[in-house]
C-alpha cells in the first residue's frame, strides 16, 4: 500500500525543457552553496577582526587544509549515495531510494565519529606538519578541536542535502542551507566577541557557533524526511531493510572518487608548507584568496550536485540521449558562469582583499593571487561540470585518474621543482596551480566526448 502521507505524483525533471530541468535542479543547489560560501567569507571577516588578525586567519587556513583532507573520507560515501539515490528515484524504486538514504546517514555518522576522535587528539601534530607555528598554530588548535567534536554531524548534514536533491526536492535542501548560513552568521559575533552579555570566546566561539548550527540544521533535515514533505519519506522500519552488503556497494562506488579526493587533499597538505615558507602574510592572503575563489567554485559545485542527480534520474529512466544533451548544456553553462566570475574577480581583486586586511603587503599578495587565478576560472567551470556528470552515473574512475594526475603531475611536482630547485616565489606557485586546472579540464573533456559514461550500471 502506498504511503498516504507522501504525494503519489512524484516530481519528474526528465520531461520538458532540458535547460529548465537543469535550472530547477541546479539553481536551488547553487544558491544554497553560495550561501555557504558567503558564510565562509563572513566567518573569515570576523576572524580577521580578532586581535591576532593575520595569525587568526592563517590558523583557520591551516586547519581548513586539514579538514579538506578529512572530508576526503566523507567522500568515500558521498559519490555512491548521489548515484544510487538519484538512479533509484529515476527508476521509480522509491523504497530502495529510502534505504540508500538511511544507509548513507548511518555510514557518515560512523566515519565521522572515527575521524573526529583521531582529529581531536592529533590536530596539533597535523597542523605542525602543515607548517603552522606560534600563535597561528595555537589558534588553529583552539578552533579545530571543537570542529572535530562536531565532525559526525558535519559529515552527515551534507548527506541530508544530497538526499533531498536525489529525490527531486532541491528547494528544501536550499532552504536548509540558507538556514544554516543565517544561523551561523548570527551566532559567530555573539560567541566570538561576547555581544549582549555573552562571554567572549574568540576563535573557540567561531567553532562552537558552527557545531551548534550543524546540529540544529541536521535535526531539522531528519524531521523533514520523516514527515510528509518529501518525494521519498523515511520510516524507522522501511520495506527495504538496510544491510552491510548494500552499504558496501555505496562505498565501492565511492572508492575511486575517494582516492581522487585523497590525492587532491594530500597534495594540498604538501603545498601548504611550501606556501608557509613565504611567510604568515602570504598564508593569510592565500586563505582569503581561496575563500573568494571558492565563491565561484561552490556555486558550480551546487549546480553540479543538482546536475548529478538530474543525470542520474535521466539514466535511471533510460533516457540516454536526454542525459547527453543535459550534460552538454551544463558544461557550457559552467564555462560561461566562471568566465563572468573571473572577470569580476580580476577587476575587483584589490578592493576585495582590502575588506579583510589593512596591511599593504598582505593586500598585495592576495590581489596578485586573485588576478592570476581568474584566468583559469573558465576551464575550472568546465572541469567541475564534467566531474559532476560522471559522478551522477556512478562512474568515478575518470575522476580518480584525473585528480591524481592533476594533484601530483600538474601541481605538487612542478611546485616542488620550481620552489626548491629554481627559487620560484609565490607568483610561480599561483601560476602552476592555475595552469593545472586548464590541463585537467582538457583531460576531462577528451574522455567525456567518448560517451562511455552513459553505459555505466550501478
Amino acid at each position: 500500500m502506498a504511503d498516504p502521507t507522501v504525494a503519489s505524483e512524484k516530481t519528474d525533471y526528465t520531461e520538458g525543457s532540458i535547460l529548465g530541468s537543469i535550472l530547477k535542479m541546479g539553481l536551488p543547489s547553487m544558491f544554497g552553496f553560495l550561501a555557504q560560501n558567503i558564510y565562509g567569507l563572513i566567518n573569515t571577516y570576523w576572524v580577521s577582526r580578532l586581535p591576532a588578525a593575520e595569525n587568526a586567519v592563517a590558523g583557520i587556513t591551516f586547519f581548513n587544509n586539514l579538514l579538506w583532507f578529512l572530508f576526503a573520507f566523507n567522500h568515500l560515501i558521498g559519490p555512491g549515495s548521489v548515484a544510487i539515490i538519484s538512479r533509484r528515484y529515476g527508476e521509480k524504486e522509491y523504497e530502495k531510494a529510502e534505504k540508500a538514504i538511511k544507509e548513507t546517514i548511518v555510514l557518515k555518522l560512523f566515519f565521522g565519529v572515527i575521524f573526529g576522535i583521531v582529529g581531536f587528539f592529533m590536530i596539533r601534530s597535523f597542523l605542525e606538519l602543515l607548517g603552522a607555528t606560534g600563535e597561528a598554530l595555537e589558534l588553529g588548535v583552539q578552533y579545530g578541536q571543537i570542529i572535530m567534536v562536531g565532525l559526525p554531524i558535519n559529515y552527515s548534514i551534507y548527506s541530508i542535502f544530497t538526499a533531498l536533491r536525489g529525490v527531486a526536492n532541491p528547494h528544501k535542501a536550499m532552504a536548509l542551507m540558507f538556514g544554516m548560513t543565517v544561523l551561523n552568521i548570527v551566532l559567530d559575533p555573539l560567541l566570538m566577541f561576547g555581544w549582549f552579555g555573552l562571554p567572549a570566546m574568540g576563535m573557540r566561539g567561531a567553532a562552537i557557533a558552527s557545531v551548534i548550527t550543524f546540529t540544529i540544521i541536521f535535526s531539522l533535515g531528519v524531521i523533514i524526511f520523516f514527515g510528509p514533505w518529501t518525494n521519498v519519506r523515511l520510516h524507522m522500519k522501511g520495506k527495504e531493510r538496510m544491510s552491510l552488503d548494500s552499504m558496501w556497494i555505496l562505498i565501492k562506488i565511492g572508492i575511486p572518487a575517494w582516492i581522487g579526493d585523497m590525492s587532491f587533499s594530500l597534495s594540498r597538505l604538501l603545498i601548504t608548507p611550501m606556501i608557509a615558507g613565504f611567510g604568515t602574510a602570504v598564508v593569510a592572503a592565500y586563505g582569503v584568496g581561496m575563500q573568494v575563489t571558492s565563491f565561484g567554485i561552490m556555486s558550480l559545485v551546487g549546480i553540479g550536485l543538482g546536475l548529478s542527480s538530474l543525470i542520474g534520474h535521466n539514466v535511471g529512466s533510460g533516457k540516454h540521449e536526454r542525459a547527453k544533451k543535459t550534460a552538454d548544456k551544463a558544461i557550457g553553462m559552467g564555462v560561461v558562469w566562471m568566465t563572468l566570475i573571473g572577470i569580476v574577480v580580476f577587476f575587483l581583486a584589490e578592493p576585495i582583499m582590502q575588506i579583510f586586511f589593512s596591511h599593504e603587503d598582505t593586500v598585495a599578495h592576495g590581489t596578485m593571487l586573485l588576478k592570476i587565478f581568474s584566468f583559469g576560472f573558465p576551464f575550472l567551470g568546465g572541469w567541475l561540470m564534467t566531474e559532476s556528470i560522471f559522478g551522477g552515473v556512478g562512474h568515478n574512475t575518470p575522476n580518480m585518474v584525473i585528480n591524481i594526475i592533476h594533484s601530483w603531475g600538474f601541481q605538487v611536482i612542478p611546485v616542488l621543482i620550481a620552489t626548491q630547485f629554481f627559487g620560484g616565489g609565490e607568483l610561480t606557485v599561483w601560476w602552476i596551480l592555475n595552469v593545472a586546472s586548464v590541463l585537467s579540464f582538457f583531460a576531462y573533456f577528451t574522455y567525456y566526448q567518448k560517451g562511455t559514461w552513459l553505459k555505466v550500471k550501478v
